[in-house]
């Protein structure tokens, strides 16, 4: 086992979604945000949903970024970047395409000085990878595939990835990995949210006897085997009489909440260079009740993790009635509690962070006119 890691505490604006869709917060209102409320020193942002216009940016924007994250002292750990493979909606685009799409997506990211590019879908082939990696090699940006539910470790698709990324060799390939995928029970505050809906208790148990049996069963490991979960939770909403939540049962009941235990990270530990650290509230005892952050955080620090950790509330998306803010700042608390746990500590000084952050990746962020 290696030295114990020291993970760099951090957040992603999607987090605060709702806030900054609502217009109570825009982008320079939520990094002052972040800052004043000690959520950094890590950011992450995502490149289509926080900057207008992306990825064309002007060299004023460019400017005005840089100096605002240096005045604020916060350090950009990810860019958030989007390889859709159905821009045109009358076909899918080839590999080639996708590349020349996300070319100057990677770009920006050196630009605004983000040293990762967390790339979308996971189900980019591995030749994708390696036809972007001169791109990357060129900006000075590592590119982070992310494995999100219902994907994991040790699901076909990723070791497929993972021994790609061996045979090329490069530093610059990695993974980012998503807590989602490895999620123990549905969100009270979801199922609190479809009872706002109008679902039956009846229905809600049976939901969440589903997503426990699936959980018990193991994770997916091929698509068949997701496409008939997915199928399932959509056959049970129809059994109530309530088809009009069926497709969202689908999404979350496999796509969100991914039912892989935490040691299936350990097919691919070595090459995580960002996590997204997925989560969806906090109870009344101070702790995550469907996310194991603090075995996560075991986890990363017996791996000798000392990259990111971008908490990522997404509760947001059903829950209207608490603080994003709030939430984030308690799970903070956890993260931060169970490193010392683990007897270590999560790193919360933006110097150290970008000292650590600079070893971890093998390069500093891009240094590359504005």
């Amino acid at each position: 086992m290696s030295d114990l890691g020291t993970p760099v505490q951090g957040v992603t604006l999607y987090s605060f979604t709702r806030a900054f869709h609502g217009r109570e917060y825009d982008l320079e209102g939520l990094l002052r945000k972040v800052a004043a409320e000690g959520f950094g020193p890590g950011v992450e942002v995502i490149g289509f949903s926080s900057i207008r216009d992306f990825p064309a940016l002007d060299d004023r924007f460019v400017g005005w970024f840089r100096d605002l994250m240096a005045e604020l002292d916060l350090v950009p750990t990810s860019l958030a970047l989007n390889g859709d493979w159905a821009v045109d909606p009358r076909r899918i685009m080839s590999v080639d395409e996708v590349v020349d799409y996300m070319t100057p997506q990677v770009e920006a990211a050196a630009r605004l000085g983000f040293p990762i590019a967390r790339i979308t879908p996971t189900s980019l082939p591995p030749e994708f990878m390696e036809k972007i990696l001169p791109v990357a090699e060129r900006c000075n940006v590592t590119l982070a595939l992310e494995v999100h539910a219902h994907h994991h470790g040790k699901h076909e698709g990723i070791l497929a990835m993972r021994d790609a990324f061996e045979r090329i060799g490069s530093p610059m390939l990695g993974f980012t990995a998503d807590w989602g995928a490895t999620v123990v029970g549905f969100a009270p505050s979801l199922l609190e949210a479809y009872r706002r809906r109008g679902a039956t208790p009846e229905l809600l148990e049976e939901v969440a006897a589903l997503w426990d049996r699936t959980y018990q069963e193991g994770p997916p490991v091929t698509e068949e085997q997701h496409g008939e979960r997915f199928g399932a939770f959509i056959g049970l909403a129809h059994k109530h009489g309530r088809p009009d939540l069926g497709v969202d049962f689908g999404i979350n009941g496999t796509g969100l909440f991914g039912p892989a235990p935490i040691d299936t990270w350990e097919g691919i530990a070595p090459w995580i260079r960002h996590c997204h650290g997925k989560f969806f509230g906090i109870d009344e005892n101070g702790e995550e009740p469907s996310v194991p952050v603090r075995g996560l955080i075991e986890f990363l620090v017996q791996h000798g993790y000392n990259g990111a950790i971008s908490s990522e509330y997404e509760g947001w998306h059903w829950n209207y009635w608490e603080d994003p803010f709030d939430i984030i700042r308690g799970e903070h608390v956890v993260q931060r509690s169970a490193a010392i746990d683990a007897g270590s500590r999560m790193i919360t000084d933006p110097a150290e962070a970008r000292a650590v952050l600079t070893a971890h990746l093998g390069h500093g962020a891009a240094e590359v006119a504005r």
